[in-house]
């Protein structure tokens, strides 16, 4: 569990990573088999994992929020901090009103969920968890698609793009496959399809550059021929920093609040 000011992350001055753990039952405290961990390879973004690997990720913060829990933000009693710098790369929270009392916790079923106390109400409600819907797994849908709880099925082939699998299959649940460009690029002439409201996808493998603005960012992208989709680090004054994708991108959802623009 997670308390107002205590932190989430990296202190590069001792070593220390601090992560929450879940407890192995709700009756045994020892650990179990669910962590939320921030890592920073890339940009930094918290991963909820079991054993055998991640199943949620948060997106990158974006200035603001993590782009792929926004609805986490709303909460007008609690304020959230992210630091980054040589010293370290930390999350925490901390409440505006001193009479409400919040915590972040992972559940031993691997659900992570913020819950708050208010007197009146004397008991701790849940205001929000993740994963909350099928888009919140990790790579719920293949390459070059997106997620998208409001379409039926809910994976969506990116403008540009056609499922791996004929549409019958794609239907089907075969949506896992992806989706192949349809023609293929020239390197010359190309130009870029504007998703709105984005989780960004996986930055692991992302080319971060922290200093140039959107015009350069694309510029960059069209002068390199395995670019394939590139974004603002900072949503903040018109958008700032550059990510460029090569290759292969998943693990994309559009969000009815906040959310990032994907190139």
């Amino acid at each position: 569990t997670l308390l107002p000011q205590m932190k989430l992350g990296r202190d590069f001055k001792t070593g220390l990573n601090k992560f929450l753990t879940s407890w192995k039952s709700q009756i045994d405290p020892s650990s179990g088999n669910f962590s939320y961990k921030l890592e920073i390879q890339g940009l930094p973004e918290f991963y909820l994992s079991t054993r055998n690997g991640p199943y949620h990720r948060s997106g990158p913060w974006d200035g603001i929020q993590f782009s792929g829990i926004p609805d986490n933000q709303q909460l007008n009693y609690l304020v959230y901090s992210f630091t980054e710098n040589k010293e370290e790369v930390t999350y925490t929270f901390s409440m505006t009103n001193h009479s409400i009392h919040s915590r972040l916790t992972v559940r031993t079923d691997g659900t992570l969920i913020r819950f708050t106390w208010i007197p009146k109400f004397t008991g701790w409600s849940m205001v929000w968890s993740a994963p909350k819907d099928d888009c919140d797994f990790k790579a719920s849908c293949g390459s070059y698609s997106y997620c998208d709880q409001n379409t039926s099925p809910i994976c969506n082939c990116i403008k540009g793009f056609k499922p791996f699998y004929d549409q019958q299959v794609w239907e089907l649940d075969g949506w896992t496959a992806g989706c192949v460009r349809r023609t293929k690029l020239s390197c010359r002439g190309d130009g870029f399809w504007r998703l709105t409201k984005m989780k960004l996808p996986d930055t692991k493998d992302a080319i971060v550059d922290r200093i140039i603005g959107f015009k350069e960012c694309e510029k960059r992208c069209l002068n390199n021929c395995d670019c394939t989709a590139f974004a603002n680090i900072d949503s903040r004054n018109g958008g700032l920093g550059c990510l460029i994708w090569t290759g292969v991108f998943k693990d994309v959802r559009n969000s009815a609040e906040g959310g990032q623009d994907l190139y």
